[in-house]
């Protein structure tokens, strides 16, 4: 599967208007661009999510990070407004820098079961039983069937592109029985784990689609982001590092439902 979009912001793009305001009110600089457009800046304490129109919902993220705080470490929200481009959230900066440092890319054989560990820990700190959010098999291919994912398969990953649409859907018509309902991160990619200078992962990040589904939906993405960030490799370590054995059938269903979802 090839990779998204993401990544340190291109120092010759020009960046929205309101990106630039923001940076000024908030002294801030962009460290991060995302394949939807969307734009991290890093200030005095805080970052700041900017999100265009039609891009992630903010304040989606904003209440499930409300909700989750009590029970792991996330960026506390501090304040959410928007204007006719987009919207921002800004956050209070937490301890810990990001498993896609460049340090951390170059010691991978500490950051991928720093990875796997953080979110095994993040699983069974959130309640699933008092969370009021859903990332289910019912409400991803609800979302799926009402137009809202990607089906032209050149957005895809490449072991999924001799599909059409009409295909790859009647293949998720045969879902895996679910293995352990947690509360899912909802983009376990490895840039969201914060790791502490010896690896201990410390916090999580992004968690606008946080909600109840299977395990492996978080534990098929976060292993694939690993050959994205890390290389070839290193898979089956985040999944042996999260304490459960590789599941062929679970890993490969959950790829494909995250191709075709928004």
């Amino acid at each position: 599967m090839d990779p998204v979009i993401a990544g340190p912001p291109d120092a010759d793009r020009e960046l929205p208007a309101a990106v630039v305001e923001i940076a000024r009110i908030h002294d801030a600089t962009p460290v991060w661009r995302n394949e939807a457009g969307g734009i991290t800046l890093r200030g005095h304490g805080v970052h700041i999510k900017w999100s265009p129109i039609g891009g992630p919902d903010l304040r989606r993220e904003q209440e499930r990070l409300i909700w989750a705080a009590p029970f792991t470490t996330v960026p506390e929200p501090l304040e959410h407004r928007s204007d006719g481009t987009g919207e921002w959230l800004v956050t209070r900066t937490v301890a810990g820098r990001s498993a896609v440092d460049p340090d951390w890319t170059l010691r991978a054989s500490t950051a991928v079961p720093a990875i796997g560990r953080g979110l095994r820990e993040l699983h069974e700190a959130l309640p699933v039983d008092d969370c009021p959010f859903r990332w289910d098999l019912d409400l991803r291919l609800g979302e799926i069937d009402a137009g809202l994912g990607h089906r032209d398969p050149d957005d895809w990953g490449q072991e999924h592109r001799h599909l059409d649409f009409p295909a790859a859907r009647r293949l998720l018509a045969d879902p895996p029985p679910v293995d352990g309902p947690v509360v899912c991160h909802g983009d376990a990619c490895a840039p969201n784990t914060l790791l502490d200078e010896d690896g201990t992962p410390v916090a999580h990040v992004d968690l606008g689609r946080l909600g109840t589904g299977d395990r492996w939906a978080d534990l098929a993405i976060a292993s694939l982001s690993c050959t994205w960030n890390y290389g070839p490799g290193f898979e089956e370590l985040l999944v042996e590092s999260y304490g459960v054995d590789w599941d062929p059938r679970r890993i490969a269903y959950y790829r494909l439902l995250w191709d075709l979802g928004p």
